[in-house]
C-alpha cells in the first residue's frame, strides 16, 4: 500500500524551516492555519508550495515512523487548484489550501480504505460525508495514514499502530515507544509535522490518547456533530470522527469544516441550531479567568503524570481559574458494561458498512476466515473480539439493551452531576500515561486514561499537551456537557497559550 513519493521540494528532516518557494519559507511544525492563511493572503507562500514542503517532509521523516500508507497523486493539483480561487478572490474559507491526512478508515474514491485490513480491498464508492466536507473547504488531502487494524478493535491484546497493511507505526519522540489507540497513524504524522491537520477517529479513547502520547492536540467531537457516513464503524453509539492538529486554533478550524447535519446520519439531526459556525471565535486568551475546572486527578498510577497534573493545577490557578478537585463516579459500571454493549453494536455496524463494499468480506465469520488463512493478519495478536461479535446477539436482546441503557445513562451522570455539584465550567483530568514500549507479546500496556465517561456519553473531549516523563508527551484532557465543543475548545487553547508544553519530536530510537 505504500506507493513511491513524488516529492519536489528540499525538505529538512527536523520540523524546523522548510522552503516553501523560492522567497519565503515556513515553519511546518510552529504555523498555525491561520499564520499559513495570512502569508498566502500576502502572496508569501502558496498552497501548492505548502502542499510539496509537506511532500518532502513526509519523504524526508515517515521511513522512521511509518505513518503514511498512500498519498494522493491528485494532492499536488487540488492546491493549484486552491491557488487559483485565491488569485481569483473565491477562497472558501480558513481550510482552503491546507494539507490534510486522513486516518484510512474513512472512505475515500479516490484511494484505498482498509482499516488496516487486508481483506478490505475494493475502493468505497464515495467520498465519506466528512471528506466532502472537507474538499467544499478547500482542504488539499495529501493522502491516508496507518492505524490500529479495525481501530482496534478486533484482538484484546492488540498492538496500537500496528495493521496488516502499514504494519507498525512508531511513536516520534522514541521510536520503539507506542503511539497509543487507534487513530496512532494520524497522532504520529501530526507530531512529526507531516501535515497540517490530520482526521482520527474514536470510540472510546483513539483520539485523545494518541494525541496525549504524541505531543499534540486533539478534540472528539459531541457524538452527532460530525457525520460518520463513510467512516468503517465500531459503533454508532460511540463513534466520532474528529480534528488532530499541534494547535487547538487548527482543531476549531477544521471542526467548524466537517461538521454539519447529514441525512445518512440521524445523529447528525440534533445538532442545536445555535451550535456554533467559527469555533476559533471563541478560543480567547482569558478564557481561564473565572472558570470553574473540576480536576480528576486519578492519581497515584504514575508519579510523572501526578506531577504533570498538579504543574496544571497551577497554571489554572494563575490564569485566574478554580480549581476544585473530584472524583467521578460510576466508572466501574461504566467500563463493564459498555465493552459488551460495544460487541453487539460491532456486529451490527460494521456488518451493514461490509455490505456496501463489494469484493470483499460481508460478516464477521468471513473476515475470520480470510484471517486464518492470511500470512499477516494473525502474524502478531489474534481476533478473540472478531470471534465474539460473530455470534453476539442482535441489538433487540434485553441484556444488551441494559448494558448499553446503563453505560450511556451512567457515563452522562458522571458528567452532568459533577459538574453540576461543583458549578463547574468543565472537568481537567491526564490524557496518558508515559507511552510503552511496544510488545507484541504482552499487548498494549495501558497505566491510565481518562477517556471512557466523554467517550460513553458521547460528550466533547480535547486533550492539549501538558508535560513531559523525560521525553515522552504527557497531555491533560478538559471535557464537558453535550454540545459544549466551543468550551472545551476555549479552555483546552487558553490552557495551550498558558502553559506552552508541546516541543517537536527528536526520534530518539529508544530509551533506558
Amino acid at each position: 500500500m505504500r506507493l513511491p513519493l513524488v516529492l519536489l521540494a528540499t525538505a529538512a528532516l527536523v520540523a524546523g524551516p522548510v522552503p516553501a518557494s523560492a522567497s519565503s519559507s515556513v515553519d511546518l511544525d510552529g504555523s498555525t492555519i491561520p499564520d499559513l492563511q495570512r502569508q498566502m493572503d500576502r502572496g508569501r507562500l502558496t498552497a501548492v508550495a505548502l502542499t510539496k514542503a509537506y511532500l518532502n517532509r513526509i519523504k524526508a521523516v515517515d521511513g522512521k515512523i511509518r505513518s503514511v500508507l498512500v498519498l494522493n497523486d491528485r494532492a499536488v493539483a487540488e492546491a493549484a487548484a486552491s491557488d487559483a480561487r485565491r488569485r481569483a478572490g473565491r477562497e472558501l474559507g480558513p481550510l482552503d489550501g491546507i494539507p490534510v491526512l486522513l486516518k484510512d478508515n474513512v472512505d475515500t474514491r479516490a484511494m484505498p480504505t482498509t482499516a488496516g485490513s487486508r481483506a478490505l480491498r475494493s475502493k468505497p464508492a464515495a467520498d465519506a460525508h466528512l471528506v466532502d466536507r472537507l474538499y467544499r473547504g478547500g482542504a488539499v488531502v495529501l493522502g491516508k495514514v496507518n492505524l490500529s487494524e479495525w481501530a482496534n478493535f478486533r484482538s484484546t491484546r492488540s498492538s496500537s499502530g500496528w495493521s496488516g497493511v502499514g504494519g507498525q507505526t512508531a511513536n516520534p519522540f522514541v521510536l520503539d515507544r507506542n503511539p497509543c489507540g487507534s487513530s496512532s497513524g494520524s497522532g504520529a504524522a501530526i507530531a512529526a509535522s507531516l501535515a497540517q491537520v490530520a482526521i482520527g477517529t474514536e470510540t472510546d479513547g483513539s483520539i485523545v490518547c494518541p494525541s496525549g502520547a504524541n505531543g499534540i492536540v486533539g478534540h472528539k467531537p459531541t457524538l452527532g456533530l460530525v457525520s460518520r457516513s463513510g467512516v468503517v464503524p465500531i459503533s454508532a453509539e460511540q463513534d466520532t470522527a474528529g480534528p488532530m492538529t499541534r494547535h487547538v486554533v487548527d482543531s476549531a478550524i477544521t471542526l467548524a469544516v466537517i461538521q454539519g447535519r447529514d441525512p445518512s446520519d440521524a445523529a447528525t439531526g440534533d445538532i442545536p441550531a445555535n451550535q456554533p459556525r467559527d469555533y476559533a471565535a471563541s478560543l480567547k486568551p482569558d478564557a481561564l479567568r473565572g472558570a470553574r475546572i473540576g480536576v480528576w486527578r486519578l492519581s497515584g498510577a504514575d508519579t510523572a503524570v501526578d506531577r504533570v497534573v498538579s504543574d496544571a493545577v497551577r497554571t489554572l490557578r494563575a490564569r485566574g481559574a478554580t480549581v476544585v478537585d473530584v472524583d467521578l463516579p460510576f466508572q466501574n459500571e461504566i467500563g463493564q458494561n459498555e465493552f459488551a454493549a460495544l460487541v453487539t453494536e460491532f456486529k451490527r455496524d460494521l456488518q451493514a458498512y461490509l455490505a456496501k463494499r463489494p469484493g470483499g468480506p460481508d460478516t464477521f465469520d468471513e473476515l475470520i476466515a480470510f484471517n486464518r488463512q492470511d500470512p499477516v493478519e494473525l502474524s502478531k495478536f489474534g481476533q478473540e473480539i472478531f470471534e465474539q461479535a460473530a455470534v453476539a446477539p442482535p441489538t433487540t436482546d434485553p441484556t444488551y439493551v441494559k448494558q448499553r441503557t446503563t453505560a450511556t445513562t451512567l457515563a452522562r451522570r458522571s458528567i452532568d452531576e459533577t459538574l453540576a455539584t461543583h458549578r463547574l465550567d468543565a472537568i481537567m483530568a491526564p490524557t496518558n500515561s508515559p507511552a510503552w514500549k511496544t510488545d507484541y507479546a504482552a499487548g498494549d500496556a495501558f497505566v491510565l486514561g481518562s477517556s471512557g465517561p466523554a467517550a460513553v456519553s458521547g460528550y466533547p473531549n480535547i486533550s492539549v499537551p501538558a508535560g513531559f516523563a523525560g521525553p515522552l508527551p504527557i497531555g491533560v484532557s478538559f471535557f464537558a456537557g453535550r454540545w459544549s465543543d466551543a468550551k472545551v475548545l476555549a479552555l483546552g487553547a487558553a490552557f495551550e497559550r498558558a502553559a506552552d508544553a508541546r516541543k517537536a519530536p527528536r526520534f530518539i530510537p529508544t530509551i533506558g
